[in-house]
């Protein structure tokens, strides 16, 4: 990378290249952003020269022309790049490894760019997922079944915080200004390269790594942003299409549905970690608040100087002149201070009581004071009731366009952030609803600590209908009841501040069985969120098992069957609109048996909660427990969506947003925009068009035999490679696993509390994943399915392996696999384990090559291609040209592992070139946890 140097990201590709696999895929666009990457690349080689010097910049571009002859040729420069790293003091080796993580934090947000402009241009509108869909559905739905749908649709992304989102908001901030000023040089003046090359700079001079964990407000202001970009401008954009595209094809939208709503786990998710407390919920809301609310202020203030309409030329409804009225009587302050001017203008007038009522609602919250009837609002429905008075009015007197424009936007985006801006979820470890119940039947006498689970669920079954409180709230209750409940007394107090739909659910981790979910149902009786008493119930909280094992998915149609016939608990599912949600867990189950069984047994997880709910006739809504890797259910959504078994998807989806994805889909608009598109159109056909199966039912059971006998061969090679003797000294030793508990990315510990040993049981499915994934063995996302495959074919089944390419399931599982075997590198694996990994555990590393070579080609006979993503030259292109990019900084991280190990206490400059390298993986890989 010489200071006047060009770089290709990308190669050349055919045009028409799916866009869901690679990103840009026209020939323009491609030159495009091959040309914006060699205009950052080269001002980022002269920044280094100017700032680093010469010999850095000399010495980068002899380590890249290393590392591209090690890449073309297997490894011949291997042993030299050793040679000439291990020789640089710590303060050049971190300079080093920030260039090359900058270049992917470059190249990167360049990519997102031009798929950005990519969706504008090379889609035409009309063949948009949405219009697509809405065409279909004119010809092949009945009319009134899709209204239906329409009108109780609702997609819930949720996102969530995870050490595997290695970028600081500060640096995101730069690098979405440099998006923006690639975006503004359409005409290729290059008028703005000085401002461009001034965010290079700022960029180089802008620390990557934290000074010191983030907390939890950090990370709510961090995804609040997301949070706040997504309600202002996607959602409302999209809820938009959506409606114009029904009535386009001859549907209605109706004005209360609400087809998006986004949700978080910031600030909620209490499992593992300790940083969430009850009053740091109360803290994170109260921040969501705020954003929320100077979005609608900013939206009103819009209102308020364009509502210029005049009673003096058309009349306005009874109602909006009624509620005039009484908002003189409530807030006369406002009314004298504008009445002089917008006497004869209504809607100024209703705008400016709306405008008052969200300032006051800002204090109230701030200041934790009481709501006023009729001066602030108490929830969301109060405040889109005052809009849907103006947009009745102006409908009804000649000013549907009106209505239609600013008016139509402001609503879409009250309905899609509220008050709250998402609705935040509580999770909890299953355990401590148990301990804390333990604790207050200990002060009755009671021995609930020493019961089965069968017995516990018939007490809780009889407690949960008696509605007889357990003890009295107003002394001080017994730890750790007293901590559990405090929990719940903020969720109470948060719909109370903001409004139901602020925080209603509330997840229950590790749940084996029915006691689990009814011991949340009690304590949450306990504090008034749920009263199932014949005559006088309510209930404000759905509770939600998450099974995250392979042996819960195993069992949850049984356990929610047995929760269904629970009549206490049944009455309360009855309350939430017999709605149940259960969320399914897909990191856990694939690190206890890998990513056959883990798939297999969640698909066939799904299945049974359809029978079941259905039987019970209740709806079922899925909660998809998606990580950014593919071990940790990653990979493109919609795809997924489309795969799941018929009928399991009823007009209600949630999943959740988690890692580098994020920043990937959500930070520029258009991208923003299209994600949410491919996904509720994925979720309305499979609603509308996928309630049957697709294949007879002897095909099936014939799929399911073989998928059994694959899913068992590939979890018993799993299970033998991480139950092996040493395996977890060889993962501690030849991944940076325990160096990301020292990245600074994350307020959640890497471990489970109290678990400081190295039982891989302890480790959590993120870091477990992430560090595979540093060292390119990438392990959990493709492990024992060529075991799987071999075993299948050697009992006969090839022809029905061949027949199985049309089943949906089967063909992302492998698709999957495909992606990431194309970003394993076992030369590269190679290193480290030659460099770190002692020598009686490196046999271990033998295994992992020969499951390698055996999925390869296993994977390679299904596709019928001797070269893995053949179907998709522009990924394969891109991946090979970031692997130059990566093979440095792999090289890096294991001479600065090696360091890191031989001394007790690294030095700053060592701490801070390994957390470089571990950035800059993440960053090239890309979907790394």
């Amino acid at each position: 990378m010489t200071a006047d140097s060009t770089v290709d990201l990308v190669d050349d590709a055919a045009p028409g290249e799916p866009q869901a696999v690679a990103g840009v895929v026209s020939e323009a666009e491609h030159e495009a952003l091959r040309a914006d990457i060699r205009r950052l690349s080269t001002m980022l080689g002269r920044t280094v020269a100017e700032q680093a010097g010469e010999d850095l910049l000399a010495l980068t571009e002899t380590v890249r022309s290393l590392a591209r002859t090690a890449v073309t040729t297997g490894g011949a420069t291997d042993d030299e790049i050793a040679r000439l790293l291990s020789g640089l003091d710590a303060p050049t080796t971190v300079t080093l490894a920030r260039v090359f993580c900058q270049y992917f934090q470059l190249a990167n947000i360049a990519e997102q760019l031009h798929r950005a402009r990519e969706l504008r241009t090379l889609r035409p509108r009309e063949d948009r997922p949405l219009r697509t869909l809405m065409r279909r559905l004119a010809e092949e739905a009945d009319h009134d079944t899709v209204e239906k749908v329409l009108a109780r649709a609702e997609l819930a992304p949720v996102f969530t915080a995870h050490p595997t989102e290695s970028s600081r908001q500060s640096v995101l901030r730069i690098l979405r200004r440099i998006a923006e000023l690639l975006a503004e040089d359409t005409g290729g003046a290059r008028e703005n390269d000085d401002e461009l090359h001034a965010m290079v700079d700022a960029l180089w001079q802008t620390d990557e790594i934290r000074p010191g964990a983030p907390t939890v407000a950090d990370e709510a202001r961090a995804i609040g942003w997301y949070l706040e970009q997504l309600g202002s401008k996607a959602v409302p954009d999209l809820v938009a299409e959506l409606e114009a595209q029904a009535r386009a094809a001859g549907f209605t939208v109706p004005p209360g549905a609400r087809p998006i709503a986004l949700g978080t786990w910031v600030g909620g998710d209490r499992d593992g970690n300790p940083n969430v407390t009850p009053e740091v919920s109360e803290e994170v809301m109260r921040l969501y608040a705020d954003r929320a609310l100077r979005v609608h202020g900013t939206q009103v203030d819009s209102l308020v100087h364009e509502l210029s309409v005049s009673t003096r030329v058309v009349t306005v409804s009874a109602e909006l002149v009624a509620s005039l009225e009484r908002d003189r009587v409530a807030m006369p302050d406002v009314h004298d201070r504008v009445i002089r001017l917008d006497a004869f203008e209504p809607y100024r007038l209703k705008t400016s009581f709306i405008r008052a009522r969200l300032d006051n609602t800002a204090r109230r919250i701030a200041e934790g004071r009481p709501h006023v009837p009729g001066r602030d609002y108490a929830d969301t429905a109060a405040y889109v009731a005052d809009l849907e008075v103006i947009d009745r009015s102006l409908r009804a007197h000649l000013g549907e366009r009106i209505a239609a424009g600013r008016l139509a936007r402001v609503l879409r985006t009250a309905k899609a952030i509220g008050l709250s801006l998402a609705a935040l979820d509580v999770r909890e470890h299953a355990s401590a609803h148990h301990e804390a119940l333990a604790a207050l039947h200990a002060r009755l006498g009671s021995p609930y600590a020493e019961l089965d689970r069968p017995a516990r669920a018939a007490l809780l079954a009889d407690e949960l209908a008696d509605g007889r409180p357990l003890a009295p709230r107003c002394g001080t209750l017994p730890e750790p009841a007293d901590r559990v409940m405090a929990t719940f007394d903020m969720l109470r107090e948060a719909q109370q501040r903001y409004g139901t739909d602020a925080a209603h659910t509330y997840v229950i981790s590790m749940c084996q069985g029915i006691d689990d979910v009814l011991a949340v149902a009690v304590l949450a009786r306990e504090a008034g969120l749920i009263d199932v008493t014949p005559g006088a119930g309510r209930s404000s909280l759905d509770v939600v098992p998450l099974f995250e094992t392979v042996e819960e998915l195993a069992r949850a149609g049984e356990l929610l069957d047995a929760l269904l016939s629970v009549p206490a608990y049944r009455r309360h599912v009855a309350q939430r609109g017999d709605l149940q949600e259960v969320m399914l867990g897909y990191s856990d189950s694939n690190k206890g048996a890998g990513i056959t069984t883990s798939q297999w047994r969640i698909h066939g997880a799904q299945r049974r909660l359809r029978d079941v709910a259905a039987a019970h006739g209740v709806r079922l809504r899925l909660f998809h427990g998606r990580g950014g890797s593919v071990g940790r259910g990653g990979g493109p959504a919609g795809e997924a969506v489309a795969a799941s078994p018929f009928g399991t998807v009823d007009a209600a989806l949630r999943l959740t947003e988690q890692g580098e994805v994020v920043s990937d889909k959500y930070s520029l608009p258009e991208l923003a925009h299209d994600n949410l598109e491919i996904l509720l159109a994925a979720m309305l056909e499979s609603t509308l068009l996928h309630q049957a199966a697709r294949w007879p039912a002897d095909v099936h059971t014939r799929w399911d035999e073989v998928m059994e006998c694959v899913s068992g061969a590939a979890q018993a090679a799993y299970r033998a490679l991480v139950e092996a003797p040493g395996l977890p000294e060889f993962f501690t030793t030849a991944t940076p696993v325990d160096e990301l508990g020292r990245l600074n990315v994350g307020s959640r510990p890497s471990k489970r509390p109290g678990q400081g040993g190295r039982r891989l049981d302890d480790l959590r499915a993120i870091p477990w994943v992430f560090g595979w994934t540093q060292t390119r063995m990438v392990v959990p996302g493709w492990f024992g399915l060529g075991s799987g495959l071999r075993a299948a074919r050697d009992a006969g089944y090839g022809p029905v392996l061949d027949e199985m390419r049309g089943w949906a399931f089967f063909a992302n599982l492998l698709g999957n696999v495909e992606m990431t075997l194309a970003k394993t590198d076992m030369r590269i694996a190679g290193r480290y384990v030659d460099v770190l990994v002692a020598d009686e555990h490196r046999p271990l590393f033998d295994v992992v090559r020969d499951e390698h070579e055996r999925t390869l080609g296993e994977v390679l006979r299904w596709i019928g291609s001797t070269t893995l993503l053949h179907r998709h030259p522009v990924l394969r292109n891109t991946l090979a040209v970031r692997s130059t990019y990566l093979e440095p900084l792999h090289h890096m991280q294991v001479q600065l592992l090696a360091q890191r190990r031989s001394v007790e206490e690294p030095g700053p400059d060592l701490h801070r070139a390994l957390l470089l390298t571990i950035n800059g993986i993440a960053a090239g890989l890309r979907n790394t946890g």
